[in-house]
């Protein structure tokens, strides 16, 4: 597995992992016409562009000569980075590549200096299992609107990079 970090270039392809992973993992959570409303809100090439050029850093997953998935990162505030996204072709899941860009994410965190990485979920999305797996914690339920009568409706999370101090 390799990670590079994200080109502008990179657009359609990004746009093609969201579409082919998008609808596994939300097809029984969001309706087909909410799907299509937060795909265009959230991958349209005018805010990828805005977030590859802004403050979110998109790293490219390859596996060979082949582009397997995609994450985004941002240096959130003093404390924390939020991940953004974390997506994975289907038929890429299920082989360790998630559990590696979660140790890349951490690494990267501790790199800029901060404590935890934050992130949120859907409630009834499997990745939620995952990342308890990884030590993330469920800190606050949120329901947010995202226009047209559209709520997100998820869990935040976070994972406290901080050793731990033994009391001895």
């Amino acid at each position: 597995m390799k990670i590079r970090k994200a080109l502008l270039s990179d657009i359609p392809l990004i746009k093609e992992i969201a579409e082919k992973a998008w609808r596994p993992t939300y097809d029984h959570i969001l309706t087909e016409q909410q799907t299509l409303y937060m795909l265009d809100l959230m991958y349209n090439t005018r805010t990828l562009e805005n977030q590859i050029n802004g403050n979110i850093a998109f790293f490219m997953v390859e596996m060979g000569q082949e582009t397997v998935g995609y994450f985004a990162v941002e240096n959130f505030n003093e404390q924390f980075v939020k991940l953004h996204k974390l997506y994975l072709d289907p038929t890429q899941k299920q082989q360790g590549l998630g559990r590696k860009i979660i140790q890349y994410i951490k690494d990267w965190t501790l790199l800029n200096q901060k404590n935890s990485i934050i992130l949120n979920v859907n409630k009834n999305n499997s990745a939620v299992e995952f990342y308890l797996k990884m030590g993330f914690l469920v800190k606050e339920e949120l329901v947010l609107d995202i226009g047209q009568g559209y709520v997100m409706d998820d869990f935040m999370m976070q994972l406290d990079l901080r050793p731990t101090q033994l009391n001895v």
